[in-house]
C-alpha cells in the first residue's frame, strides 16, 4: 500500500512524498510553509489525479520519463521521479490513482 509522508526540510518548510509499498518515492511536492498546507496539497493530489488532463506527461533531455500533477489553476502540486520507460511512468500514475489518503508525519 502506498503512503504519503510529510517531512520538514532544513529550512523549516514542509514537503510531502508518496511512497509505493516497496518504499520507493513515486511523487514529491514543492515546499509548503505549514504542515496544514502540505496536508491540503495531499488532498489536492487525491482529488486531481482522477482528472487525466491534470497529469502532464513529460520527457527529460536524456530520454527519461516523468510527470507533473497540476491543480485546476495550473499550479504544479507534485512531480514524479525520472523513469527509464513510459511504462514505468504509467505504472506510477496508476499507483497514485489507487492511493487513499494515508499520511505519516516525521
Amino acid at each position: 500500500m502506498s503512503k504519503f509522508e510529510i517531512t520538514r526540510d532544513k529550512s523549516g518548510k514542509f514537503r510531502f512524498t508518496l511512497k509505493a509499498s516497496n518504499g520507493q518515492i513515486i511523487l514529491a511536492s514543492q515546499a509548503y510553509s505549514s504542515k496544514a498546507s502540505a496536508e491540503k496539497g495531499i488532498a489536492s493530489v487525491i482529488r486531481n489525479v482522477k482528472n487525466n488532463s491534470r497529469i502532464v506527461r513529460k520527457s527529460s533531455k536524456d530520454g527519461k520519463h516523468y510527470y507533473n500533477l497540476k491543480a485546476s489553476n495550473g499550479q504544479v502540486i507534485a512531480t514524479s521521479p525520472l523513469y527509464n520507460s513510459k511504462a514505468g511512468r504509467e505504472g506510477s500514475i496508476g499507483t497514485v490513482k489507487e492511493t487513499k489518503q494515508t499520511v505519516k508525519s516525521t
